[in-house]
């Protein structure tokens, strides 16, 4: 226990300190699941979920929790990701049906 009354205050100041950071990073951490939820899952809120992400990261940046390069690092992968992943199933769908019916039309012919 600190004896000198500066310290005494400066214990108080830090557990404020972590209990605001812990909030923060409470908050980010549930805007990054459900944003990678939404992503895998397909969601059509994923574009409203980023934007609350993003803004998670910004408020994190803001308050010192997270470092702003770092943030920007985030920012630009969850962009990434989720553009990846409403751009994925289109194609992957389309490319498999494809084969499948040129596949049985080609068998079709060579038994008749």
């Amino acid at each position: 226990m600190p004896i000198i009354k500066s310290a005494k205050k400066r214990v108080r100041v830090s557990s404020k300190a972590a209990i605001r950071n812990s909030k923060t990073k409470r908050s980010l951490k549930t805007a990054l699941k459900s944003l990678a939820k939404a992503v895998t899952g397909g969601n059509k809120e994923a574009r409203k979920l980023e934007s609350q992400a993003h803004s998670a990261l910004d408020k994190a940046a803001k308050k010192g929790v997270m470092h702003k390069n770092k943030v920007a690092r985030k920012k630009s992968q969850l962009a990434r990701n989720a553009k990846a992943a409403a751009a994925a199933p289109v194609k992957k769908t389309a490319a498999k049906k494809a084969p499948a019916k040129k596949a049985t039309a080609a068998k079709k012919t060579t038994k008749k």
